[in-house]
């Protein structure tokens, strides 16, 4: 797949690493770059090969959010427009099937942070920064910002950073849960290629059935989300993968899952 803003490459089997590359201007998120995302999520989420996938950033940052530059003096038909691109585009990546992580450098702000909500979860490079600037520009966090924020921190918290609209630290955003470590720039795509790579030796059925489970409950009662994790796991145990993790468990040597 060849794109103009954005790189897609495969490190390892079942391992997919999508790059914003704009780093001239931050890799600022132009229609052109929502474009290309919404078609390589769209393109990923039938991929029954896939595992993990990674989302990065080229150069000092992860993602700046929305070129201003390009949205200066657009008509509001013309702003309307370019952000149903970008509701799509967000949608399709909440949609992939499989985990989906955060590397994150150097800034990210406005859209670049709520695509970092809207991934799984995060890794953060020491001095890396967040923030959700809109209320400074007259709007609101569009793209699941202020709903994603609001289950990673709470209400309190949302609330103070979505209306101060004041930037923080990568300590900040891990003291808050928004990510799930901070470590050295230069050991940061390691390290999460390491977690990436965790995930791919699992059997496939499962991590998916976990994704499923987990965001699927979140908006039903006990008894609702309970029936839901039960219907994933009575599907499970009549797999090929879970006779083949039984059997490698007893054998003592590392399973082969096939995704069956």
């Amino acid at each position: 797949m060849n794109y103009e803003t954005i790189k897609v490459t495969t490190p390892e089997p079942g391992i997919t690493v999508i790059t914003f590359a704009r780093p001239e201007v931050a890799n600022a998120l132009s229609t052109q770059m929502g474009r290309e995302l919404l078609d390589v999520w769209s393109r990923l989420r039938a991929d029954e090969a896939l595992r993990c996938v990674i989302l990065a950033g080229e150069g000092r940052h992860f993602q700046a959010g929305a070129d201003l530059k390009e949205r200066n003096g657009m008509t509001d038909e013309a702003w309307a427009e370019q952000h149903r691109l970008f509701e799509a585009m967000i949608r399709a990546q909440l949609a992939c099937p499989v985990p989906v992580i955060a590397a994150v450098q150097g800034a990210a702000m406005g859209g670049g942070c709520e695509m970092t909500l809207a991934c799984d979860f995060a890794y953060a490079a020491e001095g890396a920064r967040f923030g959700l600037p809109e209320a400074g520009l007259g709007i609101l966090p569009g793209l699941g910002g202020t709903q994603l924020l609001t289950r990673a921190v709470g209400p309190r918290r949302a609330i103070e950073i979505l209306t101060t609209a004041t930037p923080f630290a990568a300590e900040k955003a891990l003291e808050w849960g928004l990510v799930s470590d901070v470590v050295p720039a230069d050991a940061l795509m390691d390290t999460v290629l390491s977690v990436a790579r965790l995930i791919a030796s699992k059997a496939p059925l499962s991590v998916r059935g976990a994704k499923r489970v987990v965001h699927g409950g979140q908006d039903l009662d006990l008894k609702q989300a309970m029936d839901l994790e039960l219907t994933v796991y009575n599907h499970l145990f009549t797999t090929q993968d879970r006779r083949e993790g039984v059997a490698s468990f007893n054998e003592k040597r590392t399973p082969a899952f096939r995704g069956a």
